[in-house]
């Protein structure tokens, strides 16, 4: 497999941190790795550029980090921290002109149907986010972009006209490999790229699963505080998972504030195992 570049977008769990209203010496630290927007990872991979979740930091993290542009979204699950962003795809709709691709499983493009009824209607509102979803599972899937694609024009007052773009883009192609997951009782996927897997929202990895971590330099997973959590991984659960895996490095995302600051929480981790934080780059 090759290498993948990764970018912590967000490494806060569902409510962030600081946690709105909250006076905790965390919530209140001043350094800056202790400000964790809600989970997402920016992946550069054989040429490709590949966003794992979009929750409601979305925009503050496309704008914080300069991206411009994003082959594809990979959705983890449907819950509204990994999701509640998609609408302001809308920017690159209109500056690419063309949908956005969605990888997901059927059960999370049901949700955004429900969530997001405006962008799947058959006479959309003008300006409605355009996107294109695939459906995946647990197995391997091609992300391939470039080729002709349907190019989106805005006519103001009417929203996109479409028409088949004149040219062909160079095809890329790049293979995925999910790592199936549960949270609590919902079934979601984690991801590997290459020589990088990122696992987050789970308390459970099936024992076949893990077959697909080997050999890795970077191994990301969740943490939620000390002790059992109902859908999370505790820091000592993941701590155990990570020494299983076996990576070079691995790294813990997902943090809430009820886990000590950066520091005293890399100061207490074993060799080789790390806290994420918001704009750390792995490669």
């Amino acid at each position: 497999m090759g290498k993948a570049r990764l970018t912590f977008l967000g490494t806060g769990t569902s409510q962030g941190v600081p946690m709105i209203g909250c006076g905790c010496d965390v919530c209140r630290s001043r350094d800056p790795r202790d400000k964790r927007l809600r989970a997402s990872a920016l992946v550069d991979y054989e040429g490709l550029r590949i966003l794992v979740d979009a929750g409601p930091d979305f925009r503050q993290q496309m704008l914080r980090a300069g991206v411009s542009h994003v082959d594809a979204i990979l959705l983890t699950h449907n819950h509204k921290d990994h999701t509640g962003g998609l609408d302001d795809i809308r920017a690159f709709n209109y500056l690419e002109k063309k949908a956005s691709e969605i990888y997901c499983e059927k059960y999370v493009e049901d949700s955004l149907r429900m969530e997001y009824g405006y962008a799947f209607a058959e006479k959309k509102y003008p300006g409605a986010p355009e996107w294109h979803v695939h459906n995946i599972d647990s197995e391997p899937f091609t992300i391939n972009a470039g080729g002709p694609y349907e190019v989106l024009t805005w006519e103001h007052g009417k929203g996109y006209i479409r028409s088949m773009a004149g040219h062909d883009e160079p095809v890329k192609s790049v293979e995925i490999v999910p790592i199936r997951g549960m949270h609590y009782k919902l079934p979601v996927l984690g991801f590997r790229f290459g020589n990088i897997a990122y696992c987050t929202d789970m308390n459970h990895i099936p024992e076949e699963e893990f077959e697909k971590l080997q050999g890795l330099d970077h191994f990301v997973i969740n943490c939620v505080k000390y002790g059992k959590h109902i859908s999370h991984y505790s820091l000592e659960e993941a701590v155990e998972v990570a020494q299983r895996v076996g990576a070079r490095n691995s790294w813990l995302t997902h943090l809430s504030h009820q886990l000590p600051t950066y520091n005293e929480l890399a100061a207490e981790l074993p060799e080789g195992i790390h806290p994420a934080y918001d704009g750390l780059v792995l490669e």
